[in-house]
C-alpha cells in the first residue's frame, strides 16, 4: 500500500495571487508557522492565510448507520489509498483597508484526485470558484474535455475528476477590512 506523509508532500503548496497595478505579491513563511502572508509591499496590505488538512473518519454505529467526522492531520500523518482528505484555506484581511482582486490558487496534490463538487467558499464573500485542468494556465467554472467517439465524432463532455489540477477562489473586487475568508475542497488518495 502506498503511504503519503502529509507534511512532506511538496505538491501541497499554497499559491496566493494578489494582483495589484503592476505589482507582484510576496509569499512568506508558508509552512514554518502554518500561515502565509499575501502582501503588496507598496500598499502594505496583508491577508494572512492558513492551510489545514483533515481526514474523513467513518464509524459504523450499532444501529448500522454511519457517522462521519473529520480528524485534523498534523505532523507526519499517514493516509492510505481511498482515504478522503479535506483541505481548508482560511484567511483574514489584517488591515483597515479593503484588499482588491484577491485570488487564491490551490493545486490538487500529487497522488490525489479531486472530489467533484466538493469545493466551497463562505457565502458572504461573493467569491467565485473556478477550476483548472491544465496545470493552472486557465480556469473555468465547468471544465470540459473533448472525447473521440468510436464513430469518429468528437464530443465535449464534463472533465473527469482525475484531470483536475487546481482550484481557484476569486474574491472579486475586494475583501473588506478585517473580513475573514474560507474555502474548502476534498481529495481522495489514489
Amino acid at each position: 500500500m502506498k503511504r503519503f506523509a502529509i507534511a512532506s508532500m511538496g505538491a501541497v503548496a499554497l499559491i496566493v495571487t494578489l494582483p495589484f497595478v503592476n505589482q507582484i505579491p510576496i509569499l512568506t513563511n508558508i509552512w514554518r508557522s502554518d500561515a502565509a502572508l499575501a502582501q503588496n509591499p507598496q500598499a502594505k496590505s496583508q491577508v494572512e492565510l492558513r492551510l489545514q488538512a483533515e481526514k474523513k473518519i467513518v464509524v459504523r454505529q450499532v444501529q448500522g448507520k454511519q457517522k462521519e467526522s473529520w480528524q485534523a492531520l498534523q505532523g507526519k500523518a499517514v493516509v492510505q489509498p481511498g482515504d478522503i482528505l479535506r483541505y481548508t484555506v482560511a484567511g483574514v484581511n489584517n488591515t483597515n483597508k479593503a484588499v482588491k482582486n484577491l485570488l487564491i490558487n490551490q493545486p490538487i496534490p500529487k497522488g490525489m484526485v479531486y472530489v467533484l463538487n466538493s469545493a466551497t467558499v463562505n457565502a458572504n464573500t461573493g467569491a467565485k470558484i473556478t477550476y483548472s485542468i491544465d496545470n493552472g494556465r486557465s480556469f473555468v467554472e465547468k471544465p470540459t474535455v473533448q472525447v473521440k467517439l468510436p464513430n469518429g465524432k468528437v464530443e465535449t463532455r464534463p472533465a473527469p475528476a482525475t484531470v483536475y489540477t487546481h482550484i481557484r477562489w476569486n474574491f472579486g473586487t475586494s475583501v473588506a477590512a478585517k473580513a475573514q475568508i474560507k474555502g474548502t475542497y476534498q481529495v481522495q488518495v489514489r
